[in-house]
């Protein structure tokens, strides 16, 4: 008999970080293994948020705090939230977390119960199906191949009455699309038919973005703001993926929740990377602009190079770091060693295995027969990658 709790076959190591780890497995072996997968901008902290965490250090900030972050963090995020939303919040609508993982887990933990149902748009991040399972809820997931976008019509076909949750992650990952203020406004118009239906807004890229504006969908329809959750955090944006700050916004019994049930889990983040997410959320906010200019200027160069290959198709994303690049056109060609390319799986493997690049199959976000490309990367890595993608695809037969 295992000694495992049965709840544990719901839950699979996440695909992002089997992938990163098999290519750290390589480059201990010796060989130089072009990463390609990790989900975290390759920018240092900014110093000004250093500075605050090393004056934190200082000043002896050592100690416990409250169990949903410090007061002033949690106006740091109050102030963010309708500086940059529109959005207004008090403190007992706002939890901090060990990064926007754990409040999503959190959250599902005290909302689901077995049989509810969490509509999931594919391509998805890859948590959100094992955490909706892992408490007993049922993940309905929407195929959005088209434009990689969840429709208002696509929506309304899958709501039922067990319906608790929906997931919008806008920019997405893995594809990098954005929703529009309209595209929001339809999909509002059809939950405001379905006031049982809660809403999780993953923001977590929101200022990774290019060709359009931010919108996040309680700002858009103010009618739904008693059903949305914000989830955003500082990793992405500020480049604080270690420091492990997320937080949470919404309805103030959900909130408290999550909170007691943090205080029987981890009890408070970090003390020092709650003042650094102050540092950062109040601080200068200048070099978001150059950085942003950065990924869009490697997100051109991937693109065009991409297209280029026989058999790949890569749309332009619109924010976050990926492109979701579709490897249909490869399907049934076979490698120099008689291997057929049956799925993205095997074109992943192949790309791993016999060219030394490490992507991750879109069959781990949900959608088969994609790749998911990081471009958080410097542009002597993205241009030995790319290269070597275009040589693996063209010498397949």
């Amino acid at each position: 008999m295992s000694d495992l709790a049965e709840r544990m076959s719901l839950v699979k190591l996440s695909p992002t970080i089997a992938v990163t780890d098999k290519a750290r497995r390589l480059k201990n072996e010796g060989k130089k293994i072009c990463v390609l997968a990790t989900g975290e901008p390759d920018f240092d902290t900014p110093d000004h948020i250093k500075k605050a965490a090393i004056q934190a250090i200082n000043e002896g900030k050592t100690k416990y705090t409250a169990v949903d972050g410090t007061r002033e963090l949690k106006e740091a995020i109050i102030s963010k939230l309708k500086r940059d939303n529109n959005l207004e919040y008090t403190l007992s609508q706002v939890c901090v977390g060990a990064g926007a993982k754990q409040v999503l887990f959190n959250l599902f933990m005290v909302t689901i119960n077995p049989g509810d149902e969490a509509i999931i748009p594919a391509p998805y991040w890859v948590s959100y199906v094992d955490m909706v399972s892992l408490f007993g809820g049922l993940p309905v997931v929407v195929e959005c191949e088209q434009n990689f976008k969840l429709t208002p019509e696509l929506l309304k076909s899958k709501v039922t009455e067990r319906t608790k949750w929906l997931i919008l992650n806008s920019p997405n990952n893995p594809t990098g699309v954005v929703y529009t203020y309209d595209e929001l406004k339809g999909i509002a118009q059809v939950l405001l038919e379905y006031p049982r239906v809660n809403i999780v807004a993953d923001d977590i890229y929101e200022h990774i973005i290019y060709d359009e504006k931010f919108f996040t969908i309680a700002q858009v329809e103010p009618k739904l703001y008693d059903r949305t959750f914000v989830v955003n955090g500082v990793s992405k944006a500020y480049a604080m993926t270690g420091w492990r700050i997320g937080y949470i916004a919404g309805r103030s019994d959900v909130i408290k929740a999550i909170s007691t049930l943090q205080s029987q889990s981890t009890s408070n983040p970090n003390s020092i990377a709650q003042a650094a997410a102050i540092g950062a959320l109040n601080g200068d906010h200048s070099f978001l602009k150059e950085r942003t200019k950065i990924f869009k200027s490697r997100r051109d160069f991937v693109v065009e190079k991409l297209n280029s290959a026989p058999g790949l198709l890569a749309p332009i994303p619109q924010g976050a770091f990926y492109l979701f690049v579709s490897c249909k056109g490869l399907l049934g060609r076979s490698t120099k060693g008689g291997r057929v390319i049956d799925n993205d799986l095997d074109f992943t493997e192949y790309l791993l295995e016999d060219h030394l690049v490490a992507v991750v199959p879109g069959i781990a976000f949900g959608l088969k027969n994609f790749i998911r490309i990081s471009y958080a990367t410097s542009q002597e890595q993205l241009e030995i990658g790319c290269n070597n993608i275009i040589k693996a695809c063209k010498i397949l037969s």
